[in-house]
């Protein structure tokens, strides 16, 4: 519970702060590197990036209720496809579930967005598609890996001795 809550305030506070380009036709979100982490904390980690895309979508300058519950039905989709896939640890599911996940937010939120603002489709997507890929790809993917790390090395380290 409590993981989901700091992944809720940190994904609300960086969509408030960063206004400017959270909402509109043309989004970046870096927060969405968070993400990734739903592959090694599952549920907590779904529910905080939902929450704090919910509270940041409706508390932000937003495009409506299309907006409010969009957002959050792509972060919650994404992040559970991207857990429910890497369940069996297979080779290679991590990429393919980040993937997923970048697939996922980018058709979705691209899509309403597109249609709400009357942008060219193929403007949207494209421009959903590069603004998804940063974030998530490229910076989400080595944190889930550095995050994955240091849970490792600290579950299976053991105190040192002290004399």
């Amino acid at each position: 519970m409590a993981l989901a809550a700091l992944l809720a305030a940190l994904y609300a506070a960086y969509v408030l702060y960063f206004g400017f380009i959270s909402f509109g036709p043309l989004q970046f979100r870096l927060v969405d590197a968070l993400l990734p982490l739903s592959i090694l904390f599952g549920p907590p980690a779904i529910m905080g990036v939902t929450v704090g895309c919910f509270i940041g979508n409706a508390l932000g300058p937003n495009l409506g209720i299309v907006d409010i519950a969009g957002g959050p039905t792509a972060n919650f989709l994404a992040a559970t496809l991207a857990w429910a896939i890497t369940r069996k640890k297979s080779r290679g599911s991590w990429p393919l579930a980040v993937a997923l996940e970048i697939a996922v937010v980018a058709a979705i939120v691209g899509t309403y967005v597109v249609i709400l603002t009357n942008i060219p489709a193929w403007i949207g997507w494209i421009e959903f598609l590069a603004s998804e890929v940063v974030p998530i790809g490229i910076i989400g993917y080595p944190l889930l890996n550095s995050v994955d790390r240091a849970t490792s090395r600290n579950l299976v380290s053991r105190p040192q001795d002290p004399s």
